[in-house]
């Protein structure tokens, strides 16, 4: 399968690829730096290269752009960069409103790959912790509550 480029921002968190989508202006950028501020690495910011290599999704920036982050009213600034990363998550961006309260187990299907699928409003102060929420999540370091769940427990 072909690669594809997608309009999209991807980062590293907690070691794990994450990648960013929504309309222009929905804010993936803002929302890429302020989790590079907190500790994650930037992949590719605005166009990506996604890749199906085995059955893993892969996410590197355009040749060329490595490194390279659009920040509103600053221009173009280099930063440091990943060359490519596996994703583990894919963030919508949109407004609160548009976003179900309890989805269960929401995926996407990217060139053949499913891949968790999570909404959040960027604008939020806890955006950047629902995004290591995610990641944590599709990693399997934090486990889903469910009627099983609270079954067990006796709840």
């Amino acid at each position: 399968m072909e690669p594809e480029h997608r309009h999209a921002t991807a980062v590293s968190v907690l070691g794990c690829g994450v990648l960013l989508v929504g309309p222009s202006g929905a804010g993936k950028s803002d929302l890429a730096l302020r989790l590079i501020d907190e500790g994650a690495e930037l992949i590719a910011d605005d166009r990506v290269t996604l890749e199906n290599r085995d059955g893993t999704l892969w996410a590197a920036p355009l040749p060329g752009w490595g490194g390279v982050m659009e920040v509103r009213g600053m221009g173009l600034i280099r930063l440091a960069e990943m060359s490519s990363a596996a994703i583990a998550v894919v963030i919508e961006l949109t407004e609160v409103a548009a976003i179900e309260r309890l989805p269960d187990d929401p995926r996407i299907s990217i060139l053949g790959i499913d891949i968790p699928h999570w909404r959040i409003d960027p604008r939020t102060p806890s955006a950047t912790a629902k995004v290591r929420l995610a990641v944590n999540r599709a990693r399997g370091a934090i486990l889903a509550y469910s009627e099983q769940t609270h079954a067990q427990h006796g709840d």
